[in-house]
């Protein structure tokens, strides 16, 4: 069975940061693009960053435009979610999915597969 295996997530403090990792057990990561995706409590999966194979471009979503940003590693077949200024709206479980030859341009959960356990990102006062 091909899934991610995510990691990071942990308890911080409103404005601290935390970096996430994603790593495919499986497969490799060529030519597919990986998105970020959260799910709070009660509310649907979303969207959260996004990063293509073939040039690398980064998209985010607009609550986390600033402070979030994406990355990859090839070489080490892993991705990356560097998180600063945390707020408590960015609580909940982290996923990573993969989507062949995407354009990342629509960041739905229907379009990625491969999805992990997540890892958990609570932050809190």
């Amino acid at each position: 069975q091909v899934q991610f295996v995510e990691s990071g997530g942990g308890s911080v403090q409103p404005g601290g940061s935390l970096r996430l990792s994603c790593a495919p057990s499986g497969f490799t990561l060529e030519y597919y693009a990986i998105a970020w995706f959260r799910q709070a409590p009660g509310k649907e999966r979303e969207g959260v960053s996004c990063i293509r194979y073939n040039d690398g471009r980064e998209y985010y979503a607009n609550s986390v435009k600033g402070r979030f940003t994406i990355s990859r590693d090839n070489a080490k077949n892993t991705v990356y979610l560097r998180m600063n200024s945390l707020e408590p709206e960015d609580t909940g479980v982290y996923y990573c999915g993969s989507a062949l030859g995407a354009s990342c341009s629509v960041m739905a959960a229907s379009i990625f597969g491969s999805w992990g356990q997540g890892t958990q990102v609570t932050v809190s006062s």
